[in-house]
């Protein structure tokens, strides 16, 4: 077919401008109207109805159709023309003009969502009032974003954030934002590798969480020689009851500041300054201020460097505690010979529940002091006299004073050197001892063979959870008396029994203790270890061992150290387990 052109004018460009929401009129030729209709539908959301102008126009013009066409089919094809023009013209403006409907904006997580978010992604329970983000294992960016948290944590009352090291050096980004947490009452940044700009930045924050009551910043060593930039932020009228400063390598400098702040805290009740051996040398200034904290309930100052004269000012400090409850003065080596001068205080402990003087080098003349004055601490429920190997020749007087405690629960004096004697006399005042549940006598030879003495007091200790008899000496005959009492009915609530280290115990002691092993209804954790310079083969009684562990379901833990095992007896303890379907961890 023959096409029809049509001659183009040319026209002004202002003429032919005009606004985007009207209608362009063509001025030359239909073409050039079609063409300015078709790029105006791509620029423009106001020219949505154009294709619909140009289809009028096309139908008006002549392109030689047939004019007895049937009007209908023309209709019809004009419909579904349309309606196809229509979803291209939809599909043209998804594509190139955006959507013909706004979209509503997503809205995003509230404070409380992302608090949730926050902490299912680290593994932990959200919690609005206690935070625990312990040993897991921060970054910098997790000590931020938390920050950010705090201000949609209006009840928080606790932040434990120990044993992560990434703390350390992002500390004030935190307390920045404490302001949004002043409820809170406790805050424990253990191990967390705090450096003396985090040490300030804590110190500043004092003002805006007044209502804190524990603090606790123990295992970080950076801390010392700073002590002073935290101490001297706070007020008085402060609530602090309960300040843990553990391993924190304090100097005799970091004592002083204490001693100086404890008149502003005279709520405190708990002060651990333990493993601090060069906080010792201003131990006496210590002890004059702790007159400020009437109410303290816990002092430890284990392993603090403590000498004689550090001794007598703690002493005349006790006169002032009345409400202590733990004294823990151990592990301080050069103790040893001052408490014969320096015990006139400690018997006016009437609350005293815990006093622990393990390896302090105890000599026989304090031995004679302490036996003064312990049988006057009526309320002592522990006592600790480990590893003082020079009070076994005197310590026959103070052994037998203990029936006059008979809120006892716990006696330890391994490694003693105790003697005969000696252990006659604990056995007498064990008698008197209703509430005992943990008796420790390591490494002391002479209970080997003589067990028998405790008879009676091992009767008679229906509450005892926890014996300890390793590196004793023992032979097949102690073995066989504690066989005894299991079948008379007693020891019937042991859950935790050490023989290790008795190379002395023949096989037929084991085996005879084996086969009585079964009536050990609660017994969690045994241990029948060799000594490291040792070894032996298990004879018959490992069968015995096997079949009473089937009858011992609470036990979880027991100890087999260079015992050795034959190709046959190894195979059958792998398959313990898991034919008895359970989990006990052999430690072999």
């Amino acid at each position: 077919m023959r096409s029809s052109r049509l001659p183009v004018e040319k026209t002004d460009d202002s003429e032919s401008c005009q606004d985007e929401h009207e209608e362009d009129i063509p001025k030359s030729s239909p073409f050039d109207f079609v063409m300015k209709q078709f790029q105006g539908k791509r620029s423009s959301l106001g020219r949505r109805q154009q294709p619909s102008d140009m289809k009028r126009f096309f139908r008006s013009l002549d392109f030689g159709k047939s004019e007895g066409k049937d009007r209908k089919e023309t209709e019809e094809t004009e419909v579904k023309g349309s309606g196809a023009d229509d979803q291209s013209e939809k599909q043209d403006l998804s594509v190139e003009d955006g959507p013909s409907h706004p979209i509503p904006e997503v809205q995003s997580p509230s404070g409380e969502q992302r608090f949730h978010q926050f902490m299912q992604r680290l593994g932990k329970k959200p919690n609005s009032k206690n935070l625990d983000l312990n040993n897991c294992a921060l970054s910098a960016a997790d000590v931020t974003e938390l920050a950010s948290l705090l201000p949609f944590l209006p009840e928080l009352e606790e932040i434990s954030l120990s044993w992560n090291g990434c703390v350390g050096g992002t500390l004030k980004g935190l307390t920045a934002h404490f302001h949004g947490a002043n409820l809170l009452k406790v805050l424990r940044l253990n191990n967390c590798r705090l450096s003396a700009e985090d040490v300030t930045s804590l110190g500043e924050a004092f003002e805006i969480i007044p209502q804190l009551e524990e603090l606790d910043l123990s295992w970080n060593s950076n801390i010392g020689g700073k002590l002073s930039l935290l101490t001297k932020k706070l007020q008085k009228g402060c609530k602090l009851k309960f300040l843990k400063i553990t391993d924190c390598n304090l100097t005799a400098k970091d004592g002083e500041s204490l001693a100086e702040i404890l008149s502003v805290i005279p709520n405190l009740e708990v002060l651990d300054l333990s493993i601090n051996k060069h906080i010792g040398c201003s131990m006496k200034v210590i002890a004059q201020e702790l007159k400020s904290v009437p109410g303290l309930k816990e002092l430890n100052l284990h392993m603090c460097g403590l000498k004689q004269d550090s001794l007598q000012g703690l002493d005349t400090a006790l006169q002032h505690l009345s409400e202590l409850r733990k004294l823990d003065i151990s592990c301080n080596r050069e103790l040893g010979g001052g408490f014969k001068d320096s015990t006139t205080h400690l018997a006016s402990l009437k609350n005293l529940q815990v006093l622990d003087l393990h390896q302090c080098w105890v000599t026989e003349e304090d031995t004679t002091a302490l036996s003064q004055v312990i049988p006057l601490l009526s309320s002592l429920q522990e006592l600790n006299l480990s590893s003082n190997k020079n009070i076994g020749a005197s310590s026959d007087p103070l052994l037998g004073r203990l029936r006059f405690l008979p809120k006892l629960k716990s006696v330890a004096i391994s490694n003693c050197g105790l003697g005969e004697e000696s252990l006659s006399s604990l056995a007498e005042a064990a008698l008197h001892l209703p509430e005992l549940e943990i008796l420790d006598l390591s490494w002391n030879k002479c209970v080997g063979g003589n067990l028998k003495l405790l008879l009676g007091a091992l009767k008679l200790a229906t509450k005892i959870q926890v014996l300890r008899l390793s590196s004793c000496n023992l032979v097949a005959e102690d073995l066989a008396l504690l066989t005894l009492l299991m079948q008379d009915g007693h020891l019937a609530r042991l859950q935790k029994l050490d023989l290790s280290y008795n190379n002395t115990i023949s096989d037929k002691g084991w085996v005879v203790f084996c086969q009585g092993l079964a009536g050990f209804k609660e017994l969690s954790e045994l241990d029948v270890s060799l000594r490291p310079s040792s070894c032996r083969d298990c004879g018959t009684w490992f069968s015995d061992l096997l079949a009473a562990l089937t009858k011992l379901p609470a036990l979880a833990e027991l100890g087999m150290q260079r015992w050795g095992l034959s190709e046959s007896q190894q195979k059958r303890l792998e398959c313990f387990n898991q034919d008895n379907k359970r989990n006990i961890r052999f430690d072999c």
